[in-house]
């Protein structure tokens, strides 16, 4: 990955080319931003930069990694033994049990590639298949951690150690890497990434210079995700018309696509509470979607008002919260649709503006 395989964020690759050109490499950095960004692509292409043999001195944003020498391709298809990481992972039918990192490198050099490095921590447990577990990152993970970087580098001047979503490191892994992260080997570099800083853990968040990457400048539509916009269409027309039946049924089924895919069903739950406040409050909405979503928004957004939109927003915030802590999926969807067969069904007549 190169800095012109990026689209946008020239300010921050200037930012990053300069710190090598000046020579001032912070030995560990965390870099976090929203889902879907190109943080982890950054990280990725300023550690190649950093090892690139024939590093350009010109280019789109003031230099770049040659993308030709050895270091380069081996980066290119991360398989370079100085490039090293650790995500979050759990058991599956694949590794039974004590999973690793390691375990799985196959599968996260297909995921990256595939990807093009965009990949969302919904999207990489459905590649492994760790069905309704939450990965962490463990403590063999983080054991191992010491045992690599330990050792001198193969063939780069740089050790890079890149901690993909290190919001998921199991607080009793920690310890065993705070000495390292905070006096490492010479030469060695963490590369910490995360979408919510403020769940990574404060002695792991004290250690790293933070790296903000914005919004991309073209963010992936919601209508993208058509199962999540389809799920829930289905699921307001059967709390609208207290369609019983159907409501338990949801409840069974969505259970079992797992704990992550009904966090993200009902975070997208939330960006539609949030565009229907647009459409609501504002003289013009900004509604980013289109067709049969922005369509489906606009009839819905009436019933999701003044009135109610707290309690909206409280109810999908209290449940992705229990999903967190292993809640019964089917009791605990039950009850949400309860809640919102109420908010729906107890609407005031709408007045005029």
């Amino acid at each position: 990955m190169r800095f012109s395989d990026i689209t946008g964020q020239q300010k921050l690759k200037k930012n990053l080319i300069r710190t090598v050109r000046e020579q001032r490499v912070s030995h560990a950095q965390l870099f976090f931003g929203p889902e879907g960004n190109e943080k982890l692509a950054l990280a990725i292409a300023y550690a190649q930069y950093i090892n690139c043999r024939n590093p350009l001195s010109r280019g789109g944003d003031g230099g770049d990694s040659c993308g030709n020498c050895p270091s380069c391709i081996k980066y290119q298809k991360l398989i370079h033994p100085d490039l090293h990481f650790l995500y979050p992972v759990a058991t599956t039918k694949k590794v039974p049990k004590k999973p690793r990192s390691i375990d799985f490198i196959e599968d996260w050099r297909k995921f990256l590639l595939g990807t093009n490095y965009y990949g969302t921590i919904h999207e990489w447990y459905e590649c492994i298949g760790i069905e309704n577990k939450q990965g962490i990152i463990n403590a063999d993970d983080c054991t191992e951690i010491n045992s690599i970087l330990g050792y001198k580098s193969y063939e780069s001047e740089y050790k890079v150690m890149i901690l993909w979503m290190v919001e998921k490191l199991y607080y009793a892994a920690a310890p065993k890497i705070l000495k390292i992260l905070e006096e490492p080997p010479e030469k060695t570099l963490f590369l910490l990434i995360s979408e919510d800083p403020d769940q990574v853990l404060n002695t792991i968040r004290s250690r790293a210079l933070p790296v903000k990457v914005p919004k991309p400048e073209v963010e992936r539509k919601l209508t993208d995700n058509s199962l999540n916009f389809t799920t829930f269409r289905e699921w307001m027309r059967w709390c609208v018309s207290s369609n019983m039946p159907e409501l338990i049924n949801f409840s069974a089924t969505i259970t079992k696509t797992g704990r992550e895919r009904q966090k993200e069903f009902l975070e997208y739950a939330l960006v539609v509470v949030q565009q229907c406040s647009s459409m609501n409050f504002l003289e013009e909405p900004v509604i980013a979607e289109e067709g049969e979503e922005r369509e489906f928004i606009s009839r819905i957004a009436p019933f999701i008002n003044h009135s109610n939109l707290v309690e909206f927003t409280d109810l999908f915030n209290t449940a992705i919260h229990h999903i967190e802590r292993n809640s019964y999926g089917p009791v605990l969807f039950l009850d949400v649709s309860f809640q919102v067969m109420r908010l729906l069904n107890s609407v005031p007549k709408k007045k005029n503006r």
